[in-house]
């Protein structure tokens, strides 16, 4: 049945390894964002520490990341709504004892609890020396109070395949944290176009919302447009974005009818066809042959 859910998407300007300044800039947001009546508030990939691997700061930081996570949930039961922190990186030792980084999404209730999580398996090539994938694990949805969710981060949003798997598994939102900037073009692409990474977002993510009939909520980190992108937006099929912010720090909080993404649901039966023992593509979304 469809409904209508409040949601906010959150950006700033990330200050590199100063985890109490983000932290605090991200719980105040939230706590505006909740007295406009959201249920929902979503923040932006890397927002307690930026992205700064090789400082040995940011991998101690990461071993206190628990403490945030426990924070962001008492602050969800506080306020009575629900929180994707945008993703907390985790510091884990691995089974030969090594240090492994894994970039993890946390779905908060507004009770509190924690619904699910999902760590990054599509990892952009400069982060591959320092963060390890979920790999062959299934993308998997969660039943939230706004509905079924699934969460991808960031480069994921590149990969088809990784909404199918959501969308198969019953999820009508996807929650994309993300750390995009102009400088994920090489400067060969940006002899091309000096914008190819704003047109990559806005193209993408409305097709993502067309071919899975699905809505999207994507939160960017923002800041001087010659270093952020933005365009954090809330983003369904046959209308595009609802809400859409540019390179300004700040919130914006919208109403997302589900209704929209049955009606899309009607008219190009994707999930339908998914759906169908026989279908042709089947093999390539669960691993059958």
């Amino acid at each position: 049945m469809a409904a209508t859910h409040r949601i906010a998407i959150i950006q700033w300007q990330i200050k590199e390894l100063d985890i109490e300044y983000n932290h605090a800039t991200a719980c105040g947001y939230i706590r505006e964002a909740a007295a406009q009546g959201a249920e929902l508030a979503v923040l932006p990939e890397y927002h307690l520490s930026g992205m700064v691997p090789t400082d040995p700061l940011w991998a101690a930081q990461a071993g206190e990341s628990a403490q945030y996570l426990a924070n962001y949930q008492r602050l969800a039961k506080d306020l009575q709504i629900c929180i994707v922190p945008g993703t907390i990186i985790e510091k884990h030792t691995g089974p030969d004892q090594s240090t492994l980084f894994y970039n993890t999404a946390y779905f908060i209730s507004n009770d509190g609890s924690v619904l699910g999580s999902y760590r990054k398996k599509n990892i952009w090539h400069p982060e591959r020396p320092h963060l390890t994938s979920s790999g062959p694990e299934h993308h998997v949805a969660i039943d939230t109070p706004i509905g079924r969710v699934g969460m991808l981060i960031c480069w994921d949003l590149a990969f088809p395949e990784a909404f199918r798997e959501l969308i198969i598994d019953g999820a009508q939102i996807v929650i994309v944290p993300t750390y995009w900037t102009p400088h994920d073009a090489s400067p060969e692409v940006r002899a091309y176009n000096p914008d190819a990474e704003g047109l990559f977002l806005e193209s993408t993510i409305t097709s993502r919302c067309f071919e899975n009939t699905c809505g999207i909520v994507f939160a960017n980190a923002a800041g001087p447009s010659e270093d952020f992108l933005g365009l954090s937006q809330i983003t369904l099929p046959l209308v595009g974005p609802i809400a859409k912010m540019g390179t300004e720090e700040g919130f914006i909080v919208a109403d997302l009818d589900t209704g929209v993404i049955e009606a899309a649901e009607r008219n190009y039966k994707v999930r339908q066809d998914l759906k169908k023992e026989d279908w042709h593509y089947i093999y390539r979304h669960t691993g059958r042959k």
